[in-house]
């Protein structure tokens, strides 16, 4: 969390006994600035997961939808309380299968796909994603777009948020709980044609983005350089978590985009992850993620410091 957050959240607490503005507007404005894109095209949301259910229920009712996998569970969870029709695309990186991806695409129906990919770290270029997007367009096909851990990618910038301008059938999400670790106060944002953000602020509800939430949020996204230290960090932790862990006799490391990592391993992961939580480090047990199995988890990059403590825990496991 930017310091200038945690200073502005201890002075506020006071507004707490004050209702929040109704439509986030200061918030709103801000981010119209952030992003280059007019106000009418944004929607904010108490974090992104109010957003993606949101968008399900105004949406997706007993459409055909098409999910890669394995990717962020709440997809399936908030189209399935849709009726959707769910089919998955099993793909351990989606990049490497865009074309057969392609072929899938449902007629008048909706594609989910999370860039980079949770909890694989994979990322599609902005080229790719551009052909799924278009293909999509020629078969009335939605594609909801998740960048929410796209602002802590150290190496490139592959958004596709400025092409909402020219299709019409692209929903983009972001998260603020990510890029500036405010995973407590729930703030998130999406954008996408005008048409379609009219829909989702007639079906929000009211007050659910609170005061403070949208006073982090203003604070946190005039913090640029906070992102800058942030994708430096990555970039440096990445390659010695990586190396590190990947020397542990029965762990395996995947590539990643982003700020963590997913980990092939001999042992249990339900198992391993109890192991960890003694030494009161938590990490991700993937075992629930479809597509994945009991030998599977997921770490953050965090402080070096934090690294190192994680390194030797896995260290003492085996």
């Amino acid at each position: 969390m930017p310091l200038s957050v945690k200073s502005l959240l201890k002075k506020r607490l006071d507004q707490l006994t004050l209702y929040p503005d109704l439509h986030s507007t200061t918030l709103s404005n801000d981010l119209k600035r952030f992003i280059g894109l007019p106000k009418s095209n944004l929607v904010v949301g108490n974090g992104a997961i109010e957003i993606i259910y949101n968008f399900c229920s105004a949406f997706l009712s007993k459409k055909t939808v098409l999910i890669p996998v394995p990717t962020f569970e709440e997809y399936e969870t908030a189209a399935k309380l849709s009726d959707s029709k769910i089919s998955f695309f099993k793909t351990m990186n989606l990049s490497e299968n865009i074309d057969l991806f392609i072929s899938k695409i449902p007629v008048n129906g909706c594609i989910f796909i999370c860039n980079p990919n949770n909890p694989t770290g994979n990322i599609l270029s902005k080229k790719q994603l551009t052909k799924i997007i278009s293909s999509a367009k020629q078969k009335s096909c939605i594609v909801f777009v998740d960048e929410c851990f796209i602002e802590l990618v150290p190496q490139s910038n592959q958004s596709v948020i400025n092409l909402i301008k020219k299709y019409d059938n692209l929903f983009v999400l972001r998260s603020l709980t990510k890029s500036f670790g405010l995973a407590g106060i729930r703030i998130g944002y999406a954008v996408a044609s005008k048409q379609i953000i009219d829909v989702l602020q007639k079906l929000k509800i009211p007050w659910s983005v609170n005061i403070l939430a949208q006073e982090a949020g203003i604070i946190a996204i005039k913090n640029k350089s906070h992102l800058i230290k942030s994708k430096s960090i990555i970039k440096k932790e990445y390659d010695f978590l990586k190396n590190k862990i990947s020397d542990i006799q029965g762990f395996e490391c995947h590539d990643s985009s982003t700020n963590f990592l997913l980990i092939k391993t001999k042992q249990d992961s339900t198992k391993l992850q109890k192991k960890l939580l003694k030494k009161k480090i938590l990490i991700r047990d993937c075992k629930n993620f479809r597509g994945l199995n009991n030998h599977y988890i997921r770490v953050a990059i965090k402080s070096h410091k934090d690294n190192l403590k994680l390194v030797s825990a896995l260290r003492a496991t085996i």
